[in-house]
């Protein structure tokens, strides 16, 4: 029962990424694509003013108008080329089934070796072959007016609604790394070897775009206690300002926790409050009591806002009771951010 239960799953298709905002835009593009269409090739005075397969046409050009089954040149020259071609198997095959086989893949074929595929110009071919079209005219109207008339629908309404039409490829990165991830994604594709409807451009905004999301998500991830310093070098309150100074410059670090008895931290002196300071005085009498702490399982995300706002260069990280466990510097910030890229 399970096994039936996982085919059946696989049948079924995943969920469109595309919000409730995206799924209107496209249907009412299409709706209005297919009505300009076929009003204006009404108005030409032809019986035929809208062909079938400019319903396939305004899925490609209203949903998917960054396809490059969707361009402008692929709506156009597929739909006519191939409509010209299963004009010509009409004439040179009696049987219509044959005539429509040969169609269909003639046209497809055409469409490939011109760069104009699009999937509803095979339906052009086949319609022209069912239906035994002899009149080359019939290409030029309603065939070629209908696709132009939908391209034109897509030329102004994508870009209205935030949509770019026809697509424009990126340029050309003089980035040795993106020279490097487009030469891969060549390979990749070359070994891939299939027809994609998506372009290459789109293709590689979204493996950027997964990858930006992924770091994210590694980022939001790490906490306090998987960066943070755990030998540490302290000071109590009673510690002379020259020992202080002193274990600065040997550990080379620009600040001290200050600890009680029971490990709590009670403050933190920096070099700049010992340099202030008369040798006979300890550090209790210069440190900062107010100090700006953080938990062990504090996100690593959060702390990049203190580092940056507020001139803190160094986060003593404390446990549940006040304790000093460990500390973050900016350094430290800085080293994660470079391992997760």
């Amino acid at each position: 029962m399970q096994a039936l239960t996982d085919w059946l799953r696989r049948l079924w298709p995943e969920r469109s990424t595309a919000d409730a905002r995206e799924r209107l835009r496209v249907v009412v593009g299409a709706a209005m694509g297919i009505l300009l269409t076929g009003l204006i090739t009404r108005w030409s005075g032809v019986d035929a003013w809208l062909i079938a397969p400019m319903g396939a046409t305004a899925v490609l050009v209203f949903a998917v108008p960054g396809s490059p089954m969707a361009q402008p040149w692929a709506v156009v020259a597929g739909n006519t080329l191939s409509a010209l071609v299963g004009v010509a198997c009409v004439h040179l095959f009696r049987r219509p089934e044959l005539a429509a086989a040969v169609a269909v893949g003639s046209a497809i074929g055409l469409m490939m070796l011109l760069r104009c595929l699009h999937p509803p110009g095979g339906a052009s071919a086949l319609l022209m072959a069912l239906g035994g079209t002899t009149d080359p005219a019939f290409v030029l109207d309603p065939v070629l007016l209908n696709a132009a008339l939908m391209t034109l629908a897509g030329l102004v309404f994508n870009p209205l609604t935030g949509r770019a039409y026809p697509h424009r490829p990126a340029p050309a990165s003089s980035e040795p790394d993106a020279r490097d991830e487009d030469a891969a994604l060549d390979a990749v594709l070359a070994r891939y070897n299939r027809v994609l409807d998506i372009g290459r451009d789109e293709l590689r905004q979204l493996l950027h775009d997964a990858r930006w999301q992924a770091h994210q998500q590694q980022l939001d991830r790490l906490r306090c206690g998987d960066i943070m310093s755990r030998r540490l070098v302290t000071a109590t309150r009673d510690t002379g300002v020259t020992q202080a100074l002193e274990l600065l410059l040997e550990h080379r670090i620009k600040a001290l926790p200050v600890l009680d008895a029971h490990g709590a931290l009670v403050g933190i002196v920096t070099r700049a409050d010992l340099l202030r300071a008369d040798d006979e005085h300890r550090v209790a009498d210069v440190m900062t009591r107010q100090v700006r702490v953080a938990g062990e399982q504090r996100h690593l995300a959060e702390l990049i806002p203190l580092f940056a706002s507020t001139g803190h260069h160094h986060i003593p990280i404390v446990d549940a009771q006040g304790r000093l466990v460990g500390m973050v510097t900016q350094s430290d910030v800085v080293a994660a951010l470079a391992s997760q890229r």
